[in-house]
């Protein structure tokens, strides 16, 4: 059996890939959207207009900036995310996936559009310090996008680019994976409906527990047992 070499390194997203927190935010922000008169929110119409940078996202919930600046607004939803983020659970399968991963030396890292030192915490709080070699989050908690980060995670990184695949769950996932040329994978019950990741032509996954196999661990294991 010929199995293809299991890449060296996994970049992973947090949110919607390893955190579950896709029914919090609707929750959050269809209670944000009821307080001022706006159309609720559900998961279905979430995952069709979620994006980056969020500011767009809010635009087609139909907040006004001219009557509420973005950064209160933003502010608004982060303040609330917070006080309950710890609601959110890992996605189911993801402590195994990781553990899976680091048993057969494959080593990971985390790239995430969420604000640096809530990531860290909140890695803590669930106990996946060890399965990381680098959390790499933002500086704020607008979401403008991973893109520049990225660019310097992978300088960092003592991989080459074909060595390294990236895991996520939206379109900027894939955009942010072309930009450093790698390999990507993107779940399809994560912040983004299937429909629209299809469009980047990127291997979908339903269930993250699929992942060790796609990369060829499972190969791996029966060409050595």
């Amino acid at each position: 059996m010929h199995c293809l070499p299991l890449p060296r390194h996994v970049i992973w997203d947090w949110n919607g890939t390893l955190l579950d927190d896709v029914a919090l935010c609707v929750e959050v922000m269809d209670g944000m959207l009821r307080a001022r008169g706006l159309p609720g929110l559900d998961v279905q119409r979430y995952r069709e207009v979620f994006d980056f940078p969020v500011i767009e996202y809010y635009r087609r919930l139909g907040f006004d900036f001219e009557v509420e600046p973005f950064s209160e607004v933003g502010t608004e939803f982060i303040v609330t995310y917070e006080r309950r983020r710890h609601e959110a659970p890992l996605r189911a399968g993801a402590v195994e996936v990781l553990h899976r991963l680091r048993a057969a030396g494959v080593t990971q890292s985390l790239l995430s559009a969420y604000r640096q030192e809530s990531l860290e915490q909140l890695i803590r709080t669930h106990g996946l310090e060890t399965h990381f070699l680098a959390l790499r989050g933002l500086g704020d908690h607008y979401a403008h996008g991973k893109q520049e980060l990225g660019l310097r995670h992978l300088a960092e990184l003592p991989y080459a680019r074909e060595e390294i695949v990236l895991v996520g769950d939206t379109v900027h996932d894939h955009e942010v994976a072309t930009l450093l040329g790698l390999r990507a994978f993107l779940l399809t019950d994560g912040h983004q409906a299937a429909s629209r990741l299809a469009t980047s032509g990127r291997p979908l996954l339903a269930e993250l527990r699929a992942l060790p196999s796609v990369l060829g661990l499972e190969c791996m294991m029966q060409t050595t047992s």
